[in-house]
């Protein structure tokens, strides 16, 4: 199976064994960040550094003019990825021999949420999420479409991985997250993540619902969840808690929304590409489901992009859904965390990939090479030898 392993710019600028090292591990393609957000990155074998603070969401390369005299535009990175840190890293990788994809974050911006609080989700509680750009926004939808073709067409890519082309929730990896101490299940993430901004509003009254009326729904369906009293089971809940139309109301504004954009944002990419330019999106099965993996419909999404990257770590179940829909040349992708760390089981490799091909999965992404230990990476290569 191909298979392709995630790195940052800075895992590979400043280090001249990184690329070496990554085709030490049997991989022949590398999906390398070129937009991506804020987070604090071990570096365990830099030569110059072990931990990265990237401060915001930033782009990896100098933007382009397209953003003159834009509102809404991204935001260049600091020192941890200065200059043309995409371009350079990319570089050093396909002069190892590597293929190179870009690896590209979109509705997942606190920084723009900070400076423009109106691009952001708002809760049926008021609350905003500055993580959470509203995909209904015109103006965030032009920002998120012109970013995927940029950040996604960087000159000596063959490809592409969108990431968080949909909707994201409350669900975030936040610094000090003190969230948990009530468990929402499915249901409640679901309910806490519908957004009441203006144009969403506009869309649900365009859905025959009154928006107040339905804020006021939200919040009666939400009492019993922060009483703890609610047995969550996923949609039913949904639809037990909100009632079957408002629940299914919501759900049509909120799946067309996102269809609507991720075929724009795939368009959008294959007009700034050259011909052959592979387009994949990292997708849940679940349409109702938020966040990283942005909840898609599999036959609309497989129409449109050349296949999915789908979670698989905690076992391979998402593929199947999208297995009857792919087609004879879609990619089907299973992603696997490989870093010990952060709940991966680089160990278990071989045969995790083998479950992931019996319910259709073409190839392999490892998450991550930058991330993980010396002793993951072993294992990586052990497994990657038994696959062939």
């Amino acid at each position: 199976m191909k298979t392709s392993a995630f790195v940052y710019p800075w895992d590979v600028v400043g280090d001249p064994d990184a690329a070496a090292r990554l085709t030490a591990l049997g991989v022949r393609q590398v999906t390398l960040a070129a937009a991506y957000h804020s987070t604090r990155a071990l570096t365990p074998r830099h030569p110059r550094h072990r931990i990265v603070t990237a401060e915001h969401s930033a782009v990896l390369y100098p933007p382009g003019e397209r953003w003159q005299g834009r509102t809404l535009r991204p935001y260049e990175a600091g020192g941890w990825a200065s200059g043309d840190a995409w371009g350079e890293a990319a570089a050093a990788l396909a002069g190892a021999g590597l293929d190179v994809h870009t690896w590209v974050v979109l509705a997942h911006n606190s920084r723009l949420g900070a400076q423009h609080p109106d691009t952001s989700v708002v809760n049926a509680y008021g609350d905003r999420y500055p993580w959470a750009p509203c995909i209904a926004q015109p103006a965030t939808r032009a920002y998120l479409t012109d970013l995927a073709a940029e950040a996604a067409a960087r000159p000596g890519a063959g490809g592409c991985e969108l990431e968080s082309l949909g909707w994201y929730g409350l669900a975030h990896l936040h610094a000090h997250d003190k969230i948990g101490g009530v468990p929402l299940g499915e249901a409640g993430q679901y309910l806490m993540s519908l957004c009441f901004c203006g144009s969403c509003r506009s869309g649900y009254a365009d859905a025959g619902q009154d928006p107040e009326a339905l804020v006021a729904a939200v919040r009666d369906a939400l009492d019993p969840v922060w009483r703890g009293e609610v047995n969550d089971e996923g949609w039913g809940t949904v639809e037990k808690l909100l009632g079957e139309e408002r629940a299914a109301a919501t759900l049509a504004w909120r799946t067309g929304t996102a269809g609507s954009l991720q075929e724009a944002a795939v368009a959008a990419v294959r007009d700034a590409a050259p011909d052959g330019f592979q387009v994949l999106l990292h997708a849940d099965p679940v349409p109702y489901h938020c966040g990283a993996n942005a909840g898609v419909e599999p036959a609309r999404i497989l129409a449109a992009a050349d296949g999915v990257v789908v979670p698989c770590t905690g076992g391979p179940g998402l593929l199947a859904p999208f297995a009857g829909h792919r087609g004879e040349r879609g990619v089907l992708a299973a992603n696997l965390t490989v870093v010990s760390g952060m709940g991966g089981s680089p160990g278990t490799l071989a045969e995790d990939a083998a479950r992931a091909a019996g319910l259709g999965a073409t190839e392999l992404r490892l998450y991550h090479a930058g991330l993980a230990s010396d002793a993951d990476l072993a294992a990586v290569r052990a497994g990657l030898a038994r696959l062939g």
